[in-house]
């Protein structure tokens, strides 16, 4: 007997027309909270502090705090969760609240998916959106399940989500007969 017996019954459900995904990683949330404490510092540094050591020192200062603090805060929530999109068209990876960095992979340009156990920051150089020449390139906002997308040109676009599987089969389906990256016709 299986887990779900309902997997062994031929399905004549038709698959929804969009995929959609997400990740998230809450441990960035303290991240944030460290970069909008550099922010306050910064802050507060330039409206009570009361610096002898000269308008330099407490400019660079309030400047060091505050540039540090943006940065850290938006490279946190700018990572802090990931959505997917898969459709006839293409596969959309939108990042953050608000969905930047973006990319939109047209399915044409897309020759094969598979499904990867086991995405890990540590292979990529950590969280966020990466480039390694000898891998291609990654949004990991998690270690966890992910999908490696197959480009047309030989590189690959690797995504942290959940439920990678179901957005691989979705990818495969778009895709056409055995995955052969023709995708098929829009119905008129």
């Amino acid at each position: 007997m299986t887990d779900h017996p309902h997997d062994s019954l031929p399905t004549t459900e038709p698959r929804p027309a969009v995929w959609t995904g997400r990740a998230t990683n809450r441990y960035q949330w303290l991240l944030a909270a460290a970069g909008a404490a550099c922010m306050a510092l910064g802050i507060e540094l330039a409206v009570d502090y009361a610096w002898n050591a000269g308008i330099v020192a407490l400019l660079m200062s309030v400047i060091g705090c505050v540039a540090a603090g943006l940065f850290i805060l938006y490279g946190t929530l700018a990572f802090v969760h990931v959505a997917v999109k898969v459709d006839s068209d293409a596969v959309e990876v939108r990042c953050g609240h608000i969905g930047l960095p973006r990319r939109r992979i047209p399915l044409s340009h897309v020759v094969g998916a598979e499904y990867d156990p086991k995405v890990n920051p540590r292979q990529w150089g950590g969280w966020g959106y990466r480039w390694r020449p000898e891998k291609g390139t990654a949004v990991v906002v998690r270690r966890g399940e992910g999908i490696v997308v197959t480009l047309g040109d030989g590189r690959t676009f690797t995504v942290t989500v959940d439920d990678a599987e179901a957005a691989v089969r979705a990818i495969r389906h778009c895709l056409g007969p055995a995955g052969t990256g023709t995708v098929k016709p829009a119905e008129a």
